[in-house]
């Protein structure tokens, strides 16, 4: 897989990450599973297997598309628009401590 089947790595920009956790799930106390980085805004949200998958909503809710693991090893992204994963070579990796 190559980063260069995503339509839309041109909303990919310098992001921090927003927080240690799913920072959704830590304003209401709630719990994860795994973690994902949103790649235009920086917010740390939750799988789909997480109760709440606050990362998805957050691509619903702002429509940011394109998210990368925060787990530790992982390095895949995922485009919500193309639905598509892959990987992006000399990309960052960012892993929650």
């Amino acid at each position: 897989m190559t980063a260069a089947t995503c339509a839309h790595l041109d909303t990919v920009a310098e992001v921090t990450p927003s927080s240690q956790g799913c920072e959704d799930c830590l304003r209401i106390g709630g719990r994860w599973l795994h973690l994902r980085l949103c790649m235009s805004c920086g917010h740390v949200g939750c799988c789909d297997n997480s109760p709440n998958r606050h990362a998805t909503a957050h691509f619903h809710s702002q429509g940011h598309p394109i998210i990368q693991s925060y787990e530790p090893g992982e390095d895949w992204w995922y485009c919500y628009l193309d639905d598509l994963a892959f990987t992006v070579d000399g990309a960052p990796s960012f892993a929650h401590p």
